[in-house]
């Protein structure tokens, strides 16, 4: 669907270009636009090669592992079923603890090992507790936005952390916001899992 909507995007625009007499503007617009991906592509690969080394270097350090065992309590509540197996609420505590760390890259790997140890019994229907970790993914608490910031440094922003208060606040809010929606919109009558 995306390959259409962007194909059909540049069509309308080489289309309007031609109507107007303005292809040279189009033609300027599209080699300036993809010279400015290339730079942020550029510069983004760099920060993320560091930050995933800093969280490499935080799992050989063991406080990963900590802040993975820090969350396990809050985890076995939250997820009774999948803390019954100690590789899956270990994949889901160090899912959390990168993303808390804003790690979202890092992170994708761990959530998705955690989901499907978590969908192995689900018969093809996501459990109440497999949305539950999306949720938490997807919203999760951000102590350190490191992928924020690094877009932010990409785009020159001299202070790319100055919006940590606004991240800590938002992000607490849509983690509550959707806990709270994971458990009303959970099927009444349905065995959780």
């Amino acid at each position: 669907m995306m390959t259409w909507l962007w194909s059909g995007m540049v069509v309308l625009s080489v289309l309007f270009g031609l109507a107007t007499g303005q292809l040279d503007a189009v033609s300027d617009a599209a080699l300036s636009g993809a010279s400015s991906a290339v730079e942020l592509s550029l510069t983004m690969a760099g920060v993320l090669c560091l930050w995933s080394g800093v969280m490499e270097i935080m799992n050989v350090c063991g406080i990963s592992g900590g802040l993975a065992r820090l969350f396990r309590p809050l985890l076995r509540r939250l997820l009774p079923q999948a803390s019954r197996d100690s590789e899956t609420l270990a994949a889901v505590s160090a899912n959390v603890s990168a993303n808390l760390l804003g790690l979202g890259n890092a992170a994708t790997p761990l959530g998705i090992q955690a989901a499907r140890r978590m969908a192995r019994g689900c018969d093809g229907i996501a459990s109440d507790e497999l949305c539950l970790l999306v949720v938490l993914n997807t919203a999760s608490i951000q102590l350190l936005p490191a992928t924020i910031a690094s877009v932010r440094a990409a785009a020159g922003c001299q202070t790319p952390f100055d919006i940590l208060p606004a991240v800590w606040m938002s992000s607490a809010l849509s983690v509550a916001a959707g806990l709270t929606a994971a458990r009303v919109f959970s099927l009444p009558g349905r065995r959780r899992t």
